[in-house]
């Protein structure tokens, strides 16, 4: 979909151009903003990563070399910075006690149901362990392929696939 496009803003970027940076990040920022939600349970912390994640690129963006796509890549770049975070994280608190509700502006009625099932959602997944949660969010938020998840996360097709369908197992019994 973006591919052309985001190669050629990559490589404008790469030239000192800062409006093809800002076009990259805003193109990606409300994407990344909610694979943080949903990866760590709170705004604040997604916040955080959101930053980590685009500083990451930005000094590594030297390094893409267009081989698969731009969002792809950024995804993996995403899943390490996350993975970095519950390390950072571990020795003060385990991940899965961290229950946070998200922060938000009131929202209309008509949006209520929606926004309660999105929190609902979130809360469920900090039940997963890292590479479950990772999985879904992949591959039902970033709309990967099992292939792609793989690569990115450096495990084969099956176990990604295992993943998910754990994962979906443990998410169906929570949300009941």
């Amino acid at each position: 979909m973006f591919n052309k496009r985001d190669e050629k803003l990559v490589e404008q970027a790469l030239k000192g151009n800062k409006k093809a940076w800002v076009t990259l990040i805003s193109r990606y920022e409300t994407a990344m903003y909610q694979y943080g939600i949903r990866m760590t349970g709170n705004s604040h912390d997604a916040a955080d990563l959101m930053q980590e994640i685009f500083i990451s690129v930005f000094r590594s963006l030297a390094c893409f070399k267009g081989e698969g796509s731009f969002k792809s890549w950024l995804y993996r770049i995403a899943h390490c910075r996350c993975v970095e975070l519950y390390r950072k994280r571990k020795p003060h608190s385990d991940i899965d006690d961290i229950q946070a509700p998200l922060c938000g502006a009131p929202c209309p009625e008509m949006q209520l149901y929606s926004d309660r099932e999105s929190r609902a959602l979130t809360q469920a997944m900090q039940t997963l362990p890292l590479g479950q949660k990772a999985v879904v969010e992949l591959k039902f938020f970033g709309h990967f392929t099992f292939e792609e998840i793989a690569q990115q996360m450096d495990i084969s097709v099956n176990t990604a696939k295992s993943r998910l369908y754990a994962a979906l197992a443990k998410l169906k019994l929570e949300l009941e």
